[in-house]
């Protein structure tokens, strides 16, 4: 392939999407870095083969994106382009604890930008948040120009890392897109956090364990399919944009509805069970897509219940 010479660093590699965006850029000819400190990634979400070799396909560092150490991995493997995923991705945790989630997320993202600089990296891929960025919107489906207004500290430092991306470009020349993803969902996400609403309910169906639903469950999200956002991603990487984009379905499906499906797809005997709204929640959630439409030239192709039962499949395969 044309590109097989060339290199990527992905932070947060080993992750729910990091993961299958290394696959994504392997299957297309890149040679892969993976940087993540595995608080939440696993090291067996990416394939032994891309391992093998003299010259392997994949090369993994367990390293903090906080550590100035980072700076030896850039200078050693001389990557042309970052794709930017790792984070402390808990909204409700980051109300408790918004110190811990502001060094992670906007000081750890300063360290990558200040390395992209130092190195001449060509583009930076962003991993935002649709959702939180936008918090209790009143226009739905919510588009770019939409003002930001983050509910939660998560939220909060997501669009701060995009001001820094602003000034970057400005400042140093450094081009980079920006990716509102909504409600992302499929195989590999972790179902032991507090994100993930789907994966959340999935394990513990399929475990005959009780799911809960907070507050009354109507309050909606976009999800969208990890196939759907890795095609994306791809897409945003290899066209000649600088910008945000929101990465979505258009489509709002309440957490009632979500958990119903699951409820049908597990044959789960469950029952609903409600508990109280986290401080950070926010009753309606949806992106408008028309600039990834037309910027990117993207669509999904994957609808809810298409998703779903891919998703349920893998995890059912998992707790065999």
């Amino acid at each position: 392939m044309e590109h097989l010479n060339k290199k990527v660093l992905v932070t947060g590699g080993a992750g729910f999407v990091g993961s299958h965006l290394v696959d994504r850029l392997i299957g297309e000819g890149y040679k892969v870095i993976v940087i993540d400190n595995l608080s939440s990634g696993r090291k067996d979400n990416l394939r032994p083969e891309y391992f093998k070799g003299k010259n392997p396909a994949l090369r993994f560092y367990k390293i903090d994106i906080c550590d100035p150490k980072i700076s030896e991995i850039f200078r050693k493997e001389k990557p042309e382009f970052v794709f930017h995923f790792a984070a402390h991705i808990e909204a409700r945790e980051s109300v408790k604890d918004p110190i811990f989630d502001a060094q992670v997320n906007i000081l750890g993202s300063i360290n990558i930008l200040e390395n992209c600089r130092k190195f001449n990296i060509k583009k930076i891929i962003f991993s935002s948040s649709g959702g939180e960025i936008y918090g209790a919107a009143k226009k739905i489906p919510t588009s770019e120009n939409y003002s930001p207004c983050p509910l939660s500290p998560y939220g909060a430092g997501k669009l701060a890392v995009e001001k820094y991306l602003d000034v970057y470009y400005y400042l140093f020349n450094l081009p980079y897109v920006a990716l509102r993803y909504g409600n992302i969902y499929g195989p590999r996400q972790n179902p032991n956090g507090e994100a993930g609403v789907i994966a959340i309910f999935t394990n513990k169906m399929l475990k005959n364990e009780q799911a809960f639903l907070h507050g009354n469950g109507k309050q909606s999200k976009d999800y969208i399919f990890i196939e759907d956002v890795i095609e994306a991603t791809f897409l945003s990487f290899k066209r000649k944009f600088t910008g945000i984009i929101n990465i979505g379905t258009a489509k709002e499906t309440s957490v009632l509805e979500i958990f119903k499906k699951i409820k049908a797809l597990t044959q789960s005997k469950t029952r609903e069970k409600h508990i109280p709204l986290p401080p950070c929640s926010f009753k309606r959630g949806c992106l408008s897509i028309k600039k990834a439409k037309r910027e990117i030239n993207w669509q999904p192709k994957y609808n809810l219940e298409r998703g779903l039962k891919i998703t349920v499949e893998w995890f059912r395969s998992k707790t065999k």
